[in-house]
């Protein structure tokens, strides 16, 4: 018997679409509260981009990410499903035997950690889009002895500094070289290490208590609910690091502030405080259930599907 089963990819895949077109609003607002400037809660920050960017503000950027979340999805979701089987198949000889507590966090882990590779990019690229708000010409600047001067009326055109997200790519890799798609991997390992054992063991902890006698597999409500309450958990753990990551990657090469992991949680207090550090935990725990419950159902359904034949 085969341990590696490519419909986990292929489910995850749909999983991962489901859930980016679900979360993206709020992923939006969560960055904006993480890395821009100027919102003071959840509910001014929605407000702000309704009043300057319209609905559409809340979307901006989705195009990538639903190409390549999804992608990323059926990464975590394969790999996490296929590791399973094959430590169940040399701690046990049979890769259809339950993986213990120990298994599980072994197998959430190395999910983390692996998902890196890809996500780091991803989300850079994210959020780079995300934070575009102006145009980078249409700021005012100081000239000398002058003061403040639109370069509007100098007759200067404004543009984005990112045309989407071929390129934002292309301007990253010409600016910052390859280690510029990386820029966050560090937080990203910080996050993402912990954040899966604590989102794909919960999940397992709700459906075993949900669906006690174990009998087949777990009621689509059953899914739902474990799903959304296993993402919710993860997403608020998570936050300190997200912050993190999130100031590092919207970390521009022209404006460089933070050097570093350390030297962007020490600057981030030094300047707001110790609540900088669960800055958009609201949003991540409201995004997380929806996203999380439509990810695993999702995942779940298409397996059923695909295992029906």
């Amino acid at each position: 018997m085969t341990v590696f089963h490519l419909d986990d990819f292929v489910a995850g895949w749909i999983g991962g679409a489901s859930s980016v077109i679900v979360g993206h609003p709020l992923d939006t607002v969560k960055t904006r509260l993480q890395a821009g400037k100027g919102y003071k809660n959840t509910l001014h920050c929605v407000v702000t981009i309704y009043k300057k960017e319209n609905v559409t503000g809340f979307f901006k950027g989705l195009s990538f990410p639903l190409a390549s979340i999804t992608l990323y999805n059926s990464l975590v979701f394969g790999f996490f499903s296929n590791t399973q089987r094959l430590i169940s198949r040399y701690r046990y000889g049979d890769g259809r035997h339950p993986c213990s507590m120990l298994d599980l966090t072994v197998a959430s882990m190395l999910t983390g950690l692996v998902s890196v590779g890809v996500g780091a990019p991803v989300d850079l690229v994210k959020i780079r889009l995300q934070l575009q708000t102006q145009p980078v010409l249409a700021e005012n600047f100081n000239l000398a002895g002058n003061g403040s001067v639109p370069l509007r009326s100098m007759g200067i055109q404004s543009q984005f500094m990112y045309r989407g997200p071929l390129h934002c790519i292309s301007t990253i890799l010409q600016n910052e070289g390859i280690q510029g798609l990386y820029r966050g991997a560090g937080a990203m390992i910080l996050r993402d290490v912990p954040g899966y054992t604590l989102y794909f063991i919960p999940y397992i902890l709700f459906c075993n208590w949900l669906n006690p006698d174990g009998s087949g597999t777990p009621h689509p409500c059953c899914v739902w609910l474990a799903g959304g309450l296993a993402g919710s958990i993860s997403w608020v753990t998570a936050t300190p690091a997200d912050v993190v990551k999130s100031r590092l990657q919207a970390d521009a090469m022209q404006q460089r502030k933070y050097k570093g992991i350390v030297h962007c949680i020490m600057q981030s207090y030094k300047t707001e405080g110790i609540h900088v550090f669960f800055r958009g935990a609201t949003v991540n725990a409201i995004r997380g259930f929806p996203m999380s419950a439509t990810m695993f159902l999702g995942y779940e359904l298409s397996l059923q599907f695909f295992r029906s034949f």
